[in-house]
């Protein structure tokens, strides 16, 4: 009997091990196909540490680790380290993957096809020769029929460009591209965002077509408009006649509830981080509250997230945060609402801070003085993609604390 069961674990570890080898080392090129036909390219990297496989989803500077990677028989499941997000393939040969990519939402999963090869790891060929222009800086975007506007930041090095968007609510993170001819493709992806922006260039204008996730499409022109600038249409403040105080209680992720007026949080600075684990932003600005946090919490900084998730279930919004908590080493305490996001904007803010005029956007930071009042409130989160906005938005969060911490 010994015998049999020493025999049958080395045949399991066999198995484990060519398992863990049925896929190169290197870099892939990965696709995700529209209904439409159009394709959202994106890279992974893949390697092998301590003896089993990991892989990294690279866009521009930025590469996404992820080490949930299991082989099933012919197959090879991974899932994104954070948000509702992963794939499913069969391993048709050691470079090339046919499958799925499955993502999570409110009502029901958006399904697309899904192809990765190492045979040309290329994002993006040079279908039209090399560039006639050069992109770098930034760009007014109107999109579609309304002229929403946005703001293309980007640095172009020969025919490589790279860069992100910015819109009112949000930045579209890591873009990466060709110019090519008088043509120029970008695309992204990070597990919620699937992104290409492909245009047609004339002098210093723009006129393309953005194609988002599954089916939306989207027209937009821009000009080349080094001092462009972005309205604030997503503002929030202390409503009329309140006096600037918050009041609430929320569960924390073991099911304890945390209130504002809880001992920990007297007499200190606190930031209370409005946010989803579905927000690809939110992870930007978790991933600089949390180091912020880590290196600051000495000096009574206190810092709250408070967490809106896809639907009202406890388990199924406590598992997705928590991969949020695991990967950017949150040591803050992070709140469900119990409010989904799908809810309208005055009846989730009404049910969570009702002092407030309505959440119109997620991630949106609130900052109390010592006292417990609102003192500012910020929407949006410029993140590393965005280059200089970003470097402004960390120092006027930190000049903002340091304020407030000496008064």
């Amino acid at each position: 009997m010994k015998k049999a069961i020493i025999i049958l674990s080395g045949l399991l570890l066999s198995v484990n091990v060519f398992s863990q080898s049925r896929i190169n080392n290197g870099f892939w090129r990965a696709v995700l196909e529209r209904r439409d036909g159009k394709q959202i390219v994106f890279n992974i990297r893949s390697a092998t540490e301590k003896g089993n496989t990991v892989l990294y989803v690279k866009n521009a500077s930025e590469e996404m680790r992820l080490s949930d990677v299991t082989f099933h028989g012919d197959s090879v499941f991974f899932n994104m380290p954070v948000f509702e997000s992963g794939f499913r393939a069969k391993i048709v040969s050691p470079d090339s993957l046919n499958g799925f990519w499955i993502r999570a939402s409110v009502s029901r999963n958006i399904v697309l096809p899904f192809t990765a090869t190492q045979k040309n790891p290329k994002r993006f060929a040079l279908t039209n020769g090399n560039a006639h222009s050069n992109l770098s800086g930034k760009w007014a975007i109107s999109f579609g029929a309304n002229s929403e506007p946005a703001i293309g930041n980007f640095i172009q090095h020969q025919n490589k460009i790279t860069g992100s968007v910015l819109t009112p609510t949000g930045d579209d993170r890591y873009l990466e591209g060709v110019v090519s001819g008088d043509s120029v493709r970008l695309s992204g992806f990070d597990g919620i965002h699937a992104l290409l922006y492909v245009a047609k260039i004339n002098g210093k204008n723009l006129d393309g077509t953005l194609y988002s996730g599954a089916a939306s499409k989207e027209k937009f022109t821009a000009v080349f408009n080094d001092t462009a600038t972005l309205p604030n249409t997503s503002a929030m403040y202390v409503k009329k006649g309140e006096n600037g105080h918050l009041h609430f209680r929320f569960k924390d992720l073991n099911g304890n509830d945390v209130s504002i007026n809880d001992e920990r949080f007297e007499n200190k600075v606190v930031v209370i981080d409005i946010m989803g684990s579905w927000c690809p932003n939110c992870m930007d600005e978790t991933a600089f509250l949390s180091d912020f946090y880590n290196k600051q919490k000495e000096k009574n900084v206190e810092i709250i997230g408070l967490c809106y998730e896809l639907t009202t279930d406890f388990e199924r919004s406590k598992n997705s945060i928590e991969k949020f908590k695991k990967r950017f080493n949150v040591q803050y305490p992070l709140l469900i609402t119990g409010v989904s996001v799908a809810e309208p904007e005055p009846a989730r803010t009404e049910k969570t801070l009702p002092q407030l005029t309505s959440i119109k956007m997620f991630p949106t930071t609130i900052i109390l003085d010592k006292t417990g009042k609102v003192r500012k409130i910020d929407t949006g989160f410029e993140g590393p993609a965005t280059g200089e906005y970003y470097m402004k938005y960390v120092q006027e969060f930190n000049e903002t604390i340091d304020t407030l911490l000496k008064e």
